[in-house]
């Protein structure tokens, strides 16, 4: 069963939350970062994205990033200031974008249970990636942005969160993208009631998003076991901070795709030849109304594919849209055999809407898009639970967890 457990978080004062408060580091390159930062000297992308105070163009992943990083949350925590919480707590973190309202539950998740495949992974992580996340980790001694973890919806968890939130919240705000962010502290009963109920009554965790910093949570739980002869296990560097929502409040955006080129096919034999695999009508509609549905963008029309062969008695990850595409068109047809490392083939997130996608091809950056149905949560815990690995891109999170909100030290 899964451990989830309070921790002596360490938080923004209420009315500096909103200034400290920042996306998280792997959505905005160092541009954009800096530039939401601008003329906010406590935004926590000064510690996230600490090359925002450098010479621009240095090395991301050079020692003099990674002694800014631990500088500016020094720095941080005495003016802002950042305070740590005196009682061990769970934190009750709600996000509400448009009519959308999720609320999940921050705390302590276990490294062990990572390790052991009770936190259930779907997404290959990459070493470059790992080595940044693990070094920042520990240089700070500090883990600053949460995994974000779902839960198989639990009504007597769901009780206790109702509970509280009927209470003021220890802060609330609405972020300048118009996010409202609140949270509240359990207290330590009701922290401790929720941990146990995750203990009996919750199998496992699922990571929505965050492979990279949950790796390195663990790879820097074993430095530090190694460095520590007297080791018990119950150390603060055994956890690391997450944040969980029971899965039917979650929401999974399109992960869209554009092609720069037809791999040298005319418009005509490229709809030739993919008609081969996909039923292909143009249409008004810029979405799929349905899973094992494909709208494309091509030319300044608008088409729908759907597989002329049966997807029913497909495997897990061969089922999903997502692979149907890959498997039956972009490899085959187009040559994008390695969606990872081609560079002829860009992800755009579905917040961004069809328009994006229209704007690409239309200007000349891309011939063809591809506008795809959701993964759902279903599929996502399903291929975890099989100890699958998910295509790139298969799947977009929103509203994103904010970063600095709370923090975990160790």
């Amino acid at each position: 069963m899964a451990i989830f457990q309070g921790f002596n978080g360490m938080m923004p004062t209420p009315d500096k939350v909103a200034q400290v408060a920042a996306v998280p580091y792997d959505v905005v390159n160092s541009e954009e970062a800096a530039e939401l930062a601008k003329d906010n000297p406590l935004s926590f992308l000064r510690v996230s994205r600490p090359e925002i105070e450098l010479e621009p163009g240095i090395d991301l992943y050079s020692d003099p990033v990674y002694a800014k990083a631990a500088e500016n949350f020094k720095r941080l925590i005495k003016e802002a200031p950042l305070v740590e919480d005196k009682e061990k707590n769970l934190y009750v973190y709600s996000l509400k974008m448009g009519n959308h309202l999720q609320i999940g539950i921050a705390g302590a998740a276990s490294v062990e249970d990572y390790n052991n495949n009770i936190i259930k992974k779907h997404e290959k992580t990459r070493k470059d990636k790992e080595d940044d996340r693990a070094r920042h980790v520990m240089d700070l001694r500090s883990h600053t942005g949460p995994v974000f973890l779902t839960y198989r919806d639990n009504p007597n968890i769901d009780r206790i969160v109702d509970e509280i939130t009927a209470e003021p919240p220890y802060f609330s705000f609405v972020a300048a993208d118009g996010i409202e962010h609140k949270l509240w502290k359990a207290g330590e009963k009701r922290s401790r009631r929720l941990s146990e109920l995750f203990e009996q009554e919750v199998p496992c965790f699922y990571i929505a998003d965050g492979h990279h910093r949950a790796a390195s949570a663990s790879r820097s739980g074993i430095a530090c076991k190694a460095q520590n002869p007297n080791h018990t296990g119950k150390e603060d560097y055994n956890y690391f901070l997450a944040v969980t929502f029971p899965s039917n409040q979650l929401r999974i955006l399109a992960y869209n795709r554009v092609v720069k080129d037809l791999n040298g096919r005319t418009r005509d034999a490229f709809l030739a030849e993919i008609s081969e695999k996909f039923h292909v009508e143009k249409t008004t509609d810029q979405t799929p109304s349905k899973l094992s549905e494909i709208c494309m963008y091509l030319d300044h029309e608008w088409y729908k594919l759907t597989p002329k062969f049966d997807t029913a008695g497909l495997g897990v990850i061969e089922k999903l849209d997502v692979s149907i595409l890959q498997d039956n068109l972009l490899g085959p047809v187009l040559g994008i055999d390695d969606p990872r490392t081609s560079k002829r083939i860009d992800f755009v997130g579905g917040i961004r809407g069809t328009k994006e996608l229209i704007r690409l091809v239309d200007s000349g950056k891309a011939a063809v898009a591809f506008s795809m149905y959701p993964t759902t949560l279903d599929q996502l815990m399903d291929i975890a639970d099989a100890g699958k690995i998910m295509p790139p891109k298969s799947t977009w999170f929103e509203p994103k967890l904010r970063d600095g909100l709370v923090v975990h030290n160790f």
